[in-house]
């Protein structure tokens, strides 16, 4: 899963409509368009708290695509630990319908997962609509599976597919499981 190039401020890539941009969020000055995105399109409402929660702990997390100066396209994320691990999250990620198709969304995960790898998750969550056919094509593409089936999930009633993508352990993570298994194996005896 190669993400395309990105830094803080924007990384460029061309498309049929001319020339595609992300960039991670900046500051609350971003918080207005990310706001205006996901309103427009996701059937879950959102209060200024929750992109808050999202956004100023995890701004390393959220990324936004522009054709031109015109954003079209934001992922939300987080990651924290679950058990004994870190997972990453995918709370919310929107495309422009008119951008839909050109790979646009699956870009902005890769970036957000590139950033939860190098912060050392180890698995990737979310949840998606069992009715929304190209999310659930978009997350199968990058590897996700379906974990369970989540029932009345949504404030609209419709039921829900926790994905799971479950990631490559860093040299690091290895080292440390091994010293762990090491230790149980030690404490049986």
């Amino acid at each position: 899963m190669t993400p395309p190039a990105a830094e803080e401020d924007s990384a460029a890539s061309t498309s049929g409509s001319g020339t595609i941009t992300f960039r991670q969020y900046k500051d609350e000055t971003d918080l207005p368009t990310v706001m205006h995105l996901i309103d427009n399109e996701l059937s879950e409402p959102y209060t200024v708290f929750t992109y808050r929660y999202f956004l100023h702990q995890w701004p390393k997390l959220c990324y936004l695509a522009f054709d031109g100066d015109k954003p079209f396209g934001t992922v939300v994320c987080k990651m924290d630990m679950h058990r004994d691990h870190m997972r990453g999250y995918v709370a919310m990620l929107v495309v422009d319908k008119t951008y839909r198709g050109k790979g646009v969304g699956s870009d902005l995960v890769k970036l957000a997962i590139t950033q939860m790898i190098e912060g050392g998750c180890e698995e990737v969550v979310l949840e998606a609509e069992v009715c929304n056919i190209g999310a659930l094509r978009l997350y199968q593409g990058l590897g996700f599976i379906r974990d369970k089936r989540l029932h009345r999930y949504y404030l609209n009633g419709v039921d829900a597919y926790r994905l799971k993508l479950l990631l490559p352990l860093t040299p690091e993570q290895e080292a440390a499981l091994a010293l762990k298994q090491q230790q149980q194996q030690q404490q049986q005896q």
